[in-house]
């Protein structure tokens, strides 16, 4: 998948959560995407190659960032709680959707107070079976 290719991705699935808002409070170079205030992505193309930041608890990061060459620690963001994820073969659309929307509901779970959420994070995307 190319840069163009992951932020668009990228871009069209926050674009889907509820409550989301883009601006550029960092300049015009990064594109940033918030929840109720709260910070849970970023596109920039700062480092020479369209890039994507996600926010990712400590145990997915490493784990993120041992199975695909393309994450790596957050760039500009706490290595620990933050990846960046760069342009690669190994990466698909599901797995770019899948990103952020954990890093939409991590952000909801952790930093919003319960009153603010736009949704459960527990339960959000899970589908419901029909009652019989």
């Amino acid at each position: 998948m190319d840069g163009t290719t992951l932020q668009h991705y990228a871009r069209d699935r926050a674009g889907e959560l509820p409550h989301t808002t883009m601006g550029y409070p960092f300049g015009p170079d990064h594109e940033v995407y918030k929840i109720r205030g709260k910070v849970f992505m970023l596109l920039t193309d700062v480092t020479g190659e369209p890039i994507v930041t996600l926010k990712s608890s400590p145990e997915e990061a490493t784990a993120l960032r041992d199975a695909y060459e393309e994450i790596s620690p957050g760039y500009h963001m706490n290595k620990r709680h933050w990846i960046t994820v760069s342009p690669g073969k190994a990466l698909d659309k599901e797995l770019i959707n899948d990103l952020v929307t954990e890093s939409y509901l991590l952000v909801i779970e952790k930093n919003l107070p319960q009153y603010q959420h736009p949704v459960d994070p527990r339960t959000f995307g899970q589908e419901h079976s029909p009652s019989a």
